[in-house]
């Protein structure tokens, strides 16, 4: 059986190109009636935020992400958080010292940066010199016994080469005098992330690896330790990076968002998933829209692109729009109403009217508020609005409409959008002006803006008939200076 798992480090949010390693070993395995296994990789816990862990568990559901196994939902192959597995380590460590494959290290700090500064003066690149791999395996089992501070570095050869085959780069090797003796074990008996994934793919069965090509010059070495234990390798799967632009990676800590920012500006999820699905992959068609059980039954590793994927914001609103236009009307006034209630709330607006009105309009919910807000208070404008070339209005004609429309709509006991519709329509019509012209001016009076949700008759009925006159009121006393 396929097993496939995601593996994040627990030192913040879920960024984006994290979602989008796990989404596609999630869609993979799903494909393939296989498994998802999520573990936390916490070794380098210098690097651990407080709170990450529930917040990666939080930001896979709601993606939809569901993982068969993994640290708070159990399973045949825990822990699944590494910290938890610390006793596992070293005694496979131990083995590849007894193999000739590790050997523990008992250079300090100190002497490992004077070796560094000394190559570097020299103008050469360095890496470790394997200056303890001259140590009989009797001295260093006694140093360590007696307890003195050591690492255990893998040993590398230096001769040949270190290779495996990717699925989606082929074959990959590199010559073994340019690879460092990695550090296995850490002084604090922790594994470094090296050494733990592989032993963790190994005991968990995971068949595939997917992860980012930052790990591609570093999986030879991996190889070498899977066959020093004679072991399976699994499949590897390297993926493109995510990129902010040509040149840099997406990065929380260049301020890029993260999924739960998304979330949290009013994004759709369904939207962000689709997006970031077809950020690397693409399903053979001209298909953009998918459910989650469609890129299921459409995934396929065929798909997958070596170009570096750009997350294109633009590209994103322009979904996350059709995504909120498709949605059914009661979700829309569900996930709406907390945005009104940011600018609106308890100013009496009937939600249900203005979601009608904005439903096609939201491209992303966040900019609601700011949409809405002339609900609320109206902006300060300048009378210029008033003159339209195309609907035959200027500050002369706005005048004298507003002076007819206000004691019509005064005489109003009704005040419905039918009611405010028919009586300035009347009064056009009795008055000889065209629509546009009676009309143009009422909403930028009562709006103050060019563009609005709905036009003049919407937005008075939402005003109501009091607020409504006292802004038909104020744009009298502008246009009469």
């Amino acid at each position: 059986m396929i097993r496939t798992r995601f593996a994040p480090s627990p030192t913040g949010y879920l960024h984006l190109g994290g979602l989008r390693t796990a989404l596609y070993t999630y869609l993979f395995a799903r494909k393939n009636g296989g498994k998802f296994i999520l573990r936390i990789e916490d070794t380098d816990q210098e690097r651990e935020v407080e709170g990450a862990v529930e917040l990666i568990y939080k930001s896979l559901r709601q993606a939809g992400l569901y993982y068969d196994e993994g640290p708070d939902v159990g399973g045949d192959y825990g822990p699944y958080i590494q910290t938890e597995r610390r006793d596992l380590y070293l005694p496979y460590a131990m083995q590849l010292v007894e193999s000739g494959a590790a050997y523990p290290c008992f250079c300090t700090k100190e002497e490992l940066q004077q070796r560094r500064d000394a190559a570097t003066q020299k103008g050469e690149q360095w890496k470790y010199d394997k200056h303890c791999l001259t140590l009989s395996k009797e001295e260093a089992l006694r140093r360590m016994q007696s307890g003195e501070s050591c690492v255990i570095r893998q040993n590398i050869p230096l001769t040949g080469t270190a290779s495996f085959d990717d699925a989606l780069y082929g074959h990959v090797e590199a010559p073994c005098d340019t690879l460092d003796d990695n550090v296995l074990i850490k002084a604090d008996g922790l594994p470094t992330y090296n050494f733990a994934n592989v032993i963790d793919d190994h005991l968990m069965g995971i068949t595939h690896v997917m992860r980012g090509t930052e790990y591609l010059s570093s999986t030879p070495k991996y190889n070498l330790l899977y066959g020093a234990f004679g072991w399976q390798a699994p499949t590897y799967i390297h993926l493109s990076p995510v990129m902010k632009d040509a040149s840099r990676k997406l990065s929380k800590r260049y301020g890029d968002p993260s999924f739960e920012d998304l979330l949290a500006q009013g994004y759709v999820r369904d939207a962000v998933i689709n997006f970031i699905a077809l950020l690397g992959w693409s399903p053979g068609d001209e298909r953009e829209f998918f459910t989650m059980d469609e890129l299921v039954e459409a995934f396929d590793l065929k798909g997958l692109s070596k170009a570096p994927a750009i997350f294109n914001t633009e590209k994103l609103v322009w979904f996350n729009h059709e995504y909120i236009t498709r949605m059914p009307f009661g979700e829309y006034l569900e996930m709406a109403a907390p945005w009104f209630d940011k600018a609106l709330a308890g100013k009496g607006i009937d939600y249900r009217r203005l979601a009608e009105l904005m439903h096609t309009r939201t491209e992303v919910f966040d900019r609601v508020p700011d949409m809405v807000r002339f609900l609320a208070e109206l902006p300060d404008y300048e009378v210029e609005l008033y003159s339209h070339k195309k609907m035959k209005t200027d500050a002369e004609v706005a005048l004298r409409v507003l002076k007819l429309a206000r004691p019509a709509l005064a005489a109003l006991t009704d005040f419905s959008e039918g009611a405010v519709k028919d009586v300035l329509m009347n009064l056009a019509a009795q008055n000889e002006l065209k629509t546009g012209q009676m009309m143009w001016p009422v909403r930028i009076a009562i709006s103050g803006l060019l563009s609005t949700p709905g036009g003049a008759t919407e937005i008075a009925y939402l005003l109501g008939k009091e607020e409504t006159l006292r802004r038909i009121d104020e744009g009298i006393r502008k246009l009469e200076g």
